[in-house]
């Protein structure tokens, strides 16, 4: 399956709710899903969403955690395989792992609007990790790694002004923000309360599984 390149709000149109796509605008009065009734599915008949099966229901928790990331299949099922041969709940090992990713790390430290805009900072090389640039999205982060933005004017007035843009934003508390620099430091790993969108992990698991 190739990449989407449709408007980021039908995805969240077709999942009857947030998964901030398109950074600030999702907090604001324009976001679509606002708009619109939030059980109105995109298209002609988007009206008549109907019930969904069992096997329905399982495919858009899938769908819905794979947008929130914004990963292919193939990804997702890199990660899932992955989560399955840690030890403790697969499910929640699935969303630690998303969590680790490195630009849900840059988004979530509010180094970019969204995590579509942190991998374009992380590909066009304007962060580094532990002092090495780190050009690839899916790098998973571990306790301990520093997270620095390159030492580069354009690099950290690019950040500072995101930083600015959003001065009320809170860094979750695995992760160790330094605004001045700016850089942060991984503290600990994400827990389960630091997924932001409702998710039943154990229907993903299942689907998964099948």
């Amino acid at each position: 399956m190739g990449r989407y390149l449709g408007p980021s709000c039908k995805q969240c149109r077709r999942e009857g709710m947030k998964l901030f796509l398109k950074g600030l605008k999702c907090e604001t009065a324009k976001c679509q899903v606002e708009r619109r009734q939030r059980n109105l599915a995109p298209g002609m008949h988007g009206w008549r969403r109907s019930r969904l099966s069992e096997y329905g229901v399982r495919l858009r928790e899938k769908q819905k955690v794979k947008r929130y990331y914004g990963l292919y299949e193939q990804q997702f099922m890199r990660y899932f395989h992955e989560a399955e041969r840690l030890k403790g709940n697969t499910g929640e090992n699935l969303l630690q792992l998303l969590e680790r990713r490195l630009d849900n790390v840059v988004y979530k430290l509010n180094f970019a609007p969204s995590r579509k805009g942190a991998r374009q900072l992380i590909a066009h090389g304007h962060i580094y990790v532990n002092g090495r640039k780190v050009d690839v999205s899916d790098y998973t982060t571990k306790v301990g790694d520093r997270i620095e933005v390159k030492d580069s004017e354009r690099s950290r007035k690019e950040v500072k002004q995101q930083l600015e843009s959003n001065p009320n934003f809170t860094t979750q508390t695995w992760l160790q923000l330094d605004r001045e620099k700016p850089a942060a430091t991984i503290v600990a790993l994400p827990s389960r309360e630091d997924v932001q969108i409702p998710v039943e992990e154990q229907l993903v698991v299942e689907i998964c599984s099948r």
